[in-house]
């Protein structure tokens, strides 16, 4: 799959500012974000590449006196673990429970859970304050033989960790054959086995038996439009997270779940972006 590399220079420049961009900029279509000095590098395929809709979200960009510029780029092939090892990418430890890291990484903290990723491009290192929350709630849940759906998964990060916790089968599904793929490679990684990946969106639930707990970190606008997919796939006592949105967001999430039968349960904020719970 071919991407383009949107550069996008901002004044001033903080991480309100690049986790801000990095979420508008996932509404329409982009799917990987890398900090570079003053913005920020964002990833989109290109056959969903619209430069007007860009201009336009740039243009209703919602935080006040921020001044964004941007270049277009077709990136050259790169090698994406060096590029994080390089970079970014350093072990994460969630809740003390689970450590996230690379082949690369030498020296990284003991956890319970020790999940290998290679990201290359995929989003998901766990890192991101709406990964680390769907993995802390994945911690605290009783997963012990149910089945899990993990939709757009990215690195399957979130998968993986449901795996390990008991749950099977297992079911991933992203939009991007890059993030399959690379979901494939970090399930054999960590020597996984019930876990199936799929090329696909919400089309592919129709008609599937229902899961016991889905799992759904995407962005508010997908998620409001896809719930209804969602909660088709549920029984009852099924139990649906989601994340990607900002915690003001909860409300219109609420009414949505609300409106086709699903209770609220809680939800946990980090750095203002939300985490939610519902049960049918």
């Amino acid at each position: 799959m071919k991407y383009f590399e949107v550069t996008i220079t901002a004044q001033p420049c903080n991480e309100t500012v690049t986790d801000v961009l990095a979420a508008v900029l996932g509404e329409i279509g982009f799917e990987s974000f890398v900090e570079c000095e003053g913005g920020l590098q964002a990833y989109v395929q290109q056959p969903l590449f619209d430069e007007q809709q860009l201009k336009q979200t740039l243009a209703d960009f919602p935080l006040p006196d921020t001044a964004l510029t941007y270049t277009l780029t077709e990136p050259e092939d790169k090698d994406w673990n060096a590029e994080w090892e390089k970079n970014f990418f350093q072990p994460i430890v969630i809740e003390g429970r689970c450590v996230i890291h690379s082949t690369f990484h030498k020296n990284y903290p003991q956890a319970a859970y020790d999940i290998v990723i290679n990201p290359q491009m995929a989003f998901g290192t766990g890192h991101h304050e709406t990964t680390s929350s769907i993995l802390g709630e994945l911690l605290d849940a009783d997963l012990e033989g149910k089945s899990v759906l993990d939709m757009g998964c990215g690195t399957s990060i979130l998968a993986i960790l449901a795996r390990m916790r008991g749950a099977a089968p297992v079911t991933a599904i992203d939009i991007d054959d890059w993030c399959v793929n690379n979901s494939r490679d970090n399930i054999a990684l960590n020597g996984l086995d019930r876990i199936t990946v799929e090329l696909g969106d919400a089309s592919l639930l129709e008609g599937r038996q229902p899961f016991d707990v889905i799992i759904a970190n995407i962005n508010r606008n997908i998620l409001l439009a896809d719930m209804p997919a969602y909660v088709a796939c549920m029984h009852e006592g099924s139990e649906l997270y989601m994340s990607g949105f900002y915690v003001e967001d909860i409300p219109a999430i609420r009414d949505k779940a609300e409106s086709l039968g699903l209770q609220f349960d809680h939800f946990r904020e980090k750095h203002r972006w939300a985490a939610v719970k519902f049960i049918r």
